[in-house]
């Protein structure tokens, strides 16, 4: 294993649906030889989009940087309730969905926006003893959970074609988007869940100025270290 000075940072990777945030990190750790690779905010599996590499001395940073406020794109589809939530989950009820507008769904969108009081599903990465809670729900086993205070700045859709429709969310960290596609879907009548989810932005850094995963695994170690935002760009303010 090697350790460069110059690779003491981040570099903002564009996740693709499939692997997990920690399948990124240690591709990059072999792929590249480093030591010391973290990242900042997971992503289930199945989303996209930013995810923040910490590298040597920037994993010093992972905290702050993991505190950041996030922008999702996601969309959501009516009348299926999964145990998860999302799209991977098992159906477990199914509704008919009512006429809706996308004004209607917008009002009822809104009333989530502000301070709440958030509890994690059970099929998430959430620590109950050490133990994730997706463990347990693999075992059908279901615990109490502390909920969790998050700020939900918008939560607003934009486009609605039953049963699916297309939304953005800004919120503070540790919030569940598919929790409040879920909750969402309880509050029309008909449950929902999380069909496809996309991170554009985690605090000053945005997917558009981010490396598609395939392409980094591709560069040199020279080429990639071109891409790392240095230890002191991250600790300024701007």
């Amino acid at each position: 294993m090697r350790e460069f000075d110059s690779f003491d940072g981040a570099v903002l990777i564009d996740k693709p649906a499939g692997p997990t945030s920690h399948d990124v990190v240690d591709a990059v750790r072999r792929n590249f030889g480093l030591q010391k690779v973290g990242h900042c905010g997971t992503l289930d599996p199945a989303a996209t989009g930013l995810l923040i590499l910490v590298l040597g001395r920037g994993t010093k940073l992972s905290e702050k940087l993991m505190g950041d406020d996030k922008v999702y794109e996601g969309s959501a589809k009516f009348g299926e309730t999964t145990d998860s939530y999302d799209a991977d989950g098992e159906l477990v009820a199914s509704l008919p969905v009512p006429l809706l507008t996308l004004e209607e769904l917008n009002a009822s969108a809104a009333t989530f926006q502000g301070d709440q009081m958030q509890m994690p599903p059970m099929v998430s990465a959430v620590k109950v003893k050490g133990v994730p809670l997706y463990k347990m729900a693999r075992k059908g086993v279901e615990v109490e959970r502390k909920a969790r205070l998050i700020h939900v700045y918008q939560f607003a859709f934009t486009h609605y074609e039953e049963p699916f429709g297309r939304f953005r969310v800004a919120c503070t960290k540790g919030t569940y988007v598919r929790s409040l596609v879920h909750e969402l879907g309880a509050k029309v009548g008909c449950g929902a869940h999380l069909a496809g989810l996309r991170r554009t932005v985690s605090g000053k850094f945005a997917v558009k100025d981010a490396i598609p995963f395939e392409d980094v695994l591709r560069l040199s170690p020279a080429e990639l270290e071109k891409r790392v935002l240095p230890f002191l760009q991250l600790t300024r303010a701007d």
